[in-house]
């Protein structure tokens, strides 16, 4: 058994990667402002990961950051509050669990740790200039803590792109645009929490020990292929 702390752990990817590791027999570690409406295995921390102090916990092999926004909006229209706001969920709040937890990660004999990302980082998407710019600092995060830690502590990302999930409910807020988002999909599907999940899963896992500094690019075909 091993331990696991995933922050944003209450719904959507956070809550499938939850069930998945508990049904493997591992102890999850779930922070979130919510209370998880489903039974795991483990303990759950009531707070915001943001702005109140994160608990101790004395042993950690893997941690995900599952927090993340979407704020799509012409650039004309974007404020520097908004991209404060974009960096804050995404980058700091990442960041200050990083370092936080840190100790207790290099405790274990191999820790990993994931976070995410977007496509709409490597590929240029209009109105996404702020969430875009935040998550281009998780990348270059990602792939310095990733070389700073090595051995020791994997570091990983997954750039996803739409999924349909609680908070991608404003986008797909009617069946014509969720017909429309499938068409742009080479796969003619968007993912769902289970699709990313499994992935994170995976990196947590010894079955991807190879792997670090990755942002693993999942997005049904939309940007990784000509189409």
């Amino acid at each position: 058994m091993k331990n696991y702390l995933i922050i944003g752990g209450s719904k959507g990817v956070g809550e499938q990667i939850v069930k998945e590791l508990s049904e493997k027999g591992n102890f999850c570690h779930v922070i979130s402002r919510s209370e998880p409406t489903y039974e795991f295995n483990g303990n759950w921390h009531q707070l915001d990961a943001l702005t109140d102090n994160l608990p101790t916990i004395e042993s950690i092999d893997g941690l995900v950051y599952c927090l993340g926004s979407i704020n799509l909006k012409p650039f004309n229209r974007l404020s520097l509050e908004d991209f404060n706001s974009d960096l804050n969920v995404n980058f700091f709040g990442a960041l200050k669990a990083f370092q936080h937890y840190l100790p207790t990660l290099k405790k274990s004999e191999q820790a990993s740790v994931v976070m995410f990302s977007t496509v709409a980082v490597q590929s240029g998407m209009p109105y996404h200039a702020s969430i875009a710019a935040a998550k281009g600092a998780v990348e270059g995060l990602v792939k310095s803590l990733a070389a700073e830690f090595a051995p020791k502590i994997r570091v990983n990302a997954i750039a996803p792109s739409l999924i349909d999930s609680p908070l991608a409910a404003g986008i797909l807020r009617s069946d014509q645009i969720r017909e429309n988002m499938i068409a742009k999909h080479p796969l003619k599907r968007i993912l769902n929490p289970v699709d990313v999940s499994q992935t994170a899963c995976f990196l947590l896992t010894e079955a991807s020990n190879g792997i670090t500094g990755q942002i693993i690019v999942q997005d049904n075909g939309l940007v990784s292929l000509s189409y």
